[in-house]
């Protein structure tokens, strides 16, 4: 027996407008779009993909899963990704060498720093 990791699932109040925004900074591709799903991919037969799914409920705390990004360079990706609408956010991190980011709906991700050799 196998499993395929097929895509993330992200609930989200508007996940047209989160997908689209993902799609945009990560250079991904739309796959499929509906009012309650939005799901994007690198390349359209490529896995995983991000699932934007409609949830009624606001987000009320940490999420309990985030996902994590290594850039080539940390200070140019955390700079376009502000200019994009990203904003930093303090979850209790202290001072760590990889920065917590949010995306327009508060989801938590991080862009890493450079991989320990």
């Amino acid at each position: 027996m196998t499993l395929e990791w097929e895509q993330v699932i992200v609930h989200s109040a508007d996940p047209v407008a989160l997908g689209q925004w993902w799609a945009k900074a990560l250079g991904w591709v739309v796959v499929h779009s509906s009012d309650e799903e939005f799901e994007i991919r690198p390349e359209p037969d490529r896995l995983p993909g991000l699932d934007f799914v409609r949830i009624e409920e606001s987000k009320k705390s940490k999420s309990r899963l985030h996902l994590d990004f290594r850039p080539d360079d940390q200070d140019a990706e955390v700079a376009r990704l502000e200019a994009h609408g990203a904003k930093r956010v303090d979850i209790g991190q202290g001072e760590q060498s990889w920065v917590v980011m949010a995306d327009p709906e508060g989801n938590e991700f991080c862009v890493l720093g450079q991989r320990r050799q």
